[in-house]
C-alpha cells in the first residue's frame, strides 16, 4: 500500500480505539445482545471507513452514535418482517424422516405377516385389535362363540409372533 494506505489504517485506529467503547456500551444497551452489539460496532466503523467526508468537519462521535441507532433500528425491522425463528425444541417435535419410513417398512411386514395367518386367524385380530371390539361384538360379527373367539385370538397371536419373528421384527 501507498501512504493513503497507511493514513487509512492510522485514522480507523484512532477511530476505534476513540470512540469503540463507548460506542459499544451504548449500542449494547440498544440491543441487549453482546454479538450483535459487536457487529453492528463493526459495521458503524465500516460505514465510517467508506465514508471518511461525513467525518470531516463535524463531531465524529454524535455521526458514529446516529449510524449505529439507524443499523440497530434497520435490524428490527428486518426482524419484524421475517417470520419469527424458531429453537430446536420445534423439530424436536416434528419426527425424523427415518422414524416416519421405519413405522411404513414395520406396517408393511406386519400387513404381510398378517396375510401369512389363516383366514379365521387373520379375521379375529382384524375385528379385535384393529376394529376395537370387544370378544362379545367380534363373536356376534364372525357367527362364531365367544370363546372361539378368545382361543382363536390366542393362537392367531402366537402365530403372528412367530411370522414377525422369521421377518426379523419380533423382539
Amino acid at each position: 500500500m501507498g501512504q493513503a494506505g497507511t493514513a487509512d489504517e492510522s485514522l480507523m485506529r484512532a477511530l476505534f480505539d476513540d470512540h469503540a467503547g463507548p460506542l459499544f456500551g451504548y449500542v449494547l444497551r440498544l440491543t441487549g445482545d453482546r454479538q450483535r452489539a459487536e457487529d453492528v460496532v463493526q459495521e458503524t466503523l465500516l460505514r465510517a471507513w467508506r465514508n471518511p467526508r461525513a467525518l470531516s468537519g463535524r463531531p465524529i462521535r454524535p455521526w458514529l452514535f446516529t449510524v449505529a441507532r439507524n443499523i440497530v433500528l434497520d435490524l428490527h425491522r428486518a426482524r419484524q418482517a421475517r417470520p419469527p425463528e424458531t429453537g430446536d425444541d420445534a423439530l424436536a417435535v416434528l419426527p425424523a424422516p427415518e422414524d416416519d419410513l421405519n413405522r411404513a417398512l414395520d406396517s408393511w411386514a406386519v400387513a404381510d405377516a398378517l396375510g401369512a395367518l389363516r383366514r379365521e386367524h387373520r379375521a379375529v385380530l382384524v375385528e379385535v385389535y384393529y376394529r376395537g371390539r370387544s370378544v362379545a361384538e367380534a363373536a356376534a360379527e364372525l357367527g362364531i362363540p365367544a370363546g372361539t373367539v378368545k382361543s382363536r385370538t390366542y393362537y392367531a397371536l402366537r402365530a403372528l409372533k412367530l411370522a414377525l419373528e422369521e421377518r426379523g421384527l419380533a423382539p
